[in-house]
């Protein structure tokens, strides 16, 4: 039997095998929600708008210091919004880095009801 601090979600994107739908541990599932907050459009679900940070728009955009400093400001809303509940928002850091011509994003977050620090990496251009 799942803990409660622990319980199963639904996996994103959404698989049925044998046993019937894949689900996730609490930990998968908010790096899951990371990566729906990250590649959705804002505009693009109907039913909330304000959700999504777009970061595929930024793809062809010069990489320098004003486009970290947008995207900062972009994820660190989007996420925060996005993980209440899920996520203590103080721990919540976006951090960006650069190498070469590659952007990436660290997102720091600890899980609200344990306090447990994660940390999740993503290359966005």
């Amino acid at each position: 039997m799942p803990r409660l601090i622990d319980p199963s979600y639904l996996a994103f994107p959404l698989r049925i095998g044998a046993g019937g739908a894949a689900t996730s541990s609490r930990r998968d599932h908010v790096r899951e929600q990371i990566v729906q907050v990250l590649f959705t459009d804002p505009g693009e679900r109907v039913f909330r708008p304000e959700f999504g940070a777009g970061i595929r728009a930024v793809v062809f955009e010069p990489n320098n210091s004003v486009l970290e400093e947008i995207l900062r400001k972009r994820l660190t809303d989007s996420l925060g919004d996005a993980l209440r509940g899920e996520v203590d928002p103080k721990s919540l850091q976006v951090e960006l880095r650069r190498e070469e011509e590659k952007l990436f994003a660290v997102i720091s977050y600890a899980l609200s009801t344990i306090g447990q620090g994660e940390s999740y990496e993503i290359a966005l251009t």
